[in-house]
């Protein structure tokens, strides 16, 4: 079957923990994305910035996006895939945490990132 690895969009940038929203907004506008992967000054993935978290969390409570950081707006502990966890697993991922994009890990290292639509462009057709 399909891994992580085979499909997923490599090279995944990430945004500092410590980089402003408005930074990684930039970021996400220049990427045309609307997730990136949060990642602490150790390098570690510290979870994910989506583009509804920008606008919920961050302009829709009045924040000021240059000065909030990205870090304060990742909850909890990313929801990642193995890089050679198979099709079938990434899907169960994706539903079970709700989620349309997974960070894909090699170890400890970010290696890229799989979306619902890789997954779906891989799946054999009927």
């Amino acid at each position: 079957m399909t891994t992580a690895r085979e499909i997923m969009t490599e090279g995944a940038e990430c945004i500092g923990a410590e980089e402003s929203v408005l930074d990684a907004a930039r970021e996400m506008t220049q990427m045309g994305v609307g997730a990136l992967p949060i990642c602490g000054t150790d390098d570690k993935l510290k979870g994910m910035l989506t583009d509804r978290d920008i606008v919920v969390k961050c302009l829709g409570v009045g924040k000021d996006p240059a000065t909030v950081k990205a870090g304060e707006l990742a909850q909890g502990e990313a929801v990642t895939i193995g890089a050679d966890d198979d099709a079938a697993e990434i899907l169960r991922t994706m539903s079970n945490h709700k989620v349309r994009r997974l960070p894909v890990i090699d170890g400890h290292r970010l290696v890229g990132m799989v979306a619902q639509a890789d997954v779906a462009r891989a799946l054999p057709n009927p």
